[in-house]
């Protein structure tokens, strides 16, 4: 089985950093794609940065500028880099790993989220 391991998250003033990690552990083979989902209060998950093999990394408007992602298949790691924090940036934030494996196919695997709260 595949587990994602997330840390990072806190407490932050508005206009602070965060730096959120992602470990990856289990059987994998080849990974497609990993990112970074968030949940605010009352609203669905959305998207925040996803960064696939071959590709470049792609955020969401409201990020851009703001958040930097990276991936390390080495370490099996994915860590998001969160400056110029604003409120509505609260969120529960989520890993997501999409990976291959021989006789199996793709699957995605989800962490079980990380909570972001900027307030003053």
């Amino acid at each position: 089985q595949v587990q994602l391991v997330e840390s990072g998250g806190g407490l932050v003033q508005p206009g602070g950093s965060l730096r959120l990690s992602c470990a990856a552990s289990g059987s994998i083979f080849s990974i497609n794609a990993m990112g970074w989902y968030r949940q605010a209060p009352g609203k669905q998950r959305e998207l925040v940065a996803v960064v696939s093999s071959g590709g470049r990394p792609r955020y969401a408007d409201p990020v851009k500028g703001r958040f930097t992602i990276s991936r390390d298949d080495d370490k099996r790691t994915a860590d998001l880099q969160m400056n110029s924090l604003k409120l509505e940036d609260t969120a529960v934030y989520y890993c997501n790993l999409q990976i291959f494996r021989p006789g199996v196919g793709v699957s995605d695997y989800w962490g079980q989220g990380t909570q972001v709260t900027v307030s003053s």
